[in-house]
């Protein structure tokens, strides 16, 4: 009988150990850290797959809940899948905007109920409910660019000239701007002395944006300038494209129409299939941005904002969005070609090699 009841006694603390283990392992876990707000632009380009799923993965490592929502481009339906993350008591939002102006009505609810926001890698402009900012140094990404291209045609000691031509991104999306005032302060004095020469005229920003980043907008517009100008043997020998999907279109339009020797072409995300062309021979370069990286950054202001404190900044004078300077966190890009992509995207664990077959 003795017997019996200390066994008893025994399963019994064994539950207890299990039951209160349990709670502190739901503890550890964060299961009562609250629910966090991821919204995304669109499910159309491959890198804000890889950051919605990036976020929603760490954050959940770090014992949040999620809501991650993708808008497939349509402001109104980005503002309207914020407005339910604030009705559905999200205690913090993270933004990648569609259009940096269109969130101002949607982010005062927020702000009104005391919703702290980070902008994602696109700054959110005219509010000032933008609590902090995290993204890669934008201006960088274009300084990479504008330098890979000074040095693949050696233009500080060629005689040249070269042509040139420019395809830059979305007019709503503010690092947009960065990356074409980065490249530009590179290439800028050798377009004005004539040794980089564009053929088409097409420099402003304005004239050389491509509304959403769409493939079809730049491979359209890539068309049209060949054809007007380098149709009857005219040499183009380098495309400043501020993104993948930009130089993807321009690869397609150059493929399907362009007869001389290949251009030099620019990119930035490696975007599995430009990262296939760089292989390939059809992309010379693509800057790295390892959004597994920023990913980490952000669950870290995330945590030190839920926990009450401030988030880590690197940045407090380069971003003002129309209402003030808003704290940044800046990580550096990295700039990849067929020298070097092994070791950036497969070695590091980024892709799988069969990926890029």
């Amino acid at each position: 009988m003795k017997r019996k009841l200390i066994s008893t006694l025994l399963c019994i603390a064994m539950v207890v150990t299990m039951v209160v283990g349990c709670g502190k392992t739901e503890a550890s876990t964060g299961a009562t850290k609250g629910l966090i707000g991821v919204a995304m632009p669109t499910k159309d380009l491959q890198r804000w797959n890889q950051d919605g799923s990036n976020m929603k993965t760490q954050l959940e490592e770090a014992g949040f809940k999620v809501d991650l929502q993708y808008a497939s481009n349509d402001i109104q339906t980005q503002v309207s899948q914020i407005e339910n993350m604030i009705a559905n008591d999200c205690k913090l939002l993270v933004i990648a905007s569609i259009d940096g102006d269109s969130l101002g009505t949607v982010l005062a609810q927020a702000k009104a109920k005391n919703i702290q926001v980070i902008a994602y890698d696109r700054l959110i402009m005219n509010s000032d409910a933008v609590s902090y900012y995290a993204t890669f140094d934008n201006y960088m990404v274009g300084t990479k660019q504008g330098q890979y291209i000074e040095t693949a045609l050696n233009l500080k000691t060629a005689a040249g000239p070269f042509n040139l031509e420019i395809i830059t991104g979305d007019p709503g999306d503010n690092n947009a701007k960065y990356f074409y005032n980065g490249a530009m302060d590179v290439l800028k004095p050798y377009i004005t002395s004539g040794k980089l020469v564009v053929q088409s005229k097409q420099v402003d920003f304005a004239t050389v944006a491509t509304a959403l980043w769409a493939t079809e907008t730049a491979q359209s517009r890539m068309e049209n300038i060949i054809s007007s100008y380098y149709a009857k043997g005219a040499k183009l020998d380098v495309v400043l494209c501020s993104n993948d999907s930009t130089a993807l279109g321009a690869e397609n339009a150059l493929t399907a129409s362009y007869t001389g020797k290949w251009p030099v072409i620019t990119g930035q995300d490696c975007d599995i299939a430009n990262v296939k062309n760089m292989i390939a021979g059809k992309q010379s370069m693509s800057i790295f941005k390892d959004t597994r990286k920023l990913a980490k950054q952000v669950v870290a202001m995330v945590e030190a904002v839920m926990s009450g404190g401030t988030a880590s900044v690197n940045d407090t004078k380069s971003y003002n969005n129309g209402k003030g300077i808003v704290p940044s966190y800046l990580c550096e890009p990295e700039f990849a070609d067929v020298s070097n992509y092994k070791t950036l995207l497969i070695e590091s664990g980024y892709y799988t090699e069969s990926a890029l077959k």
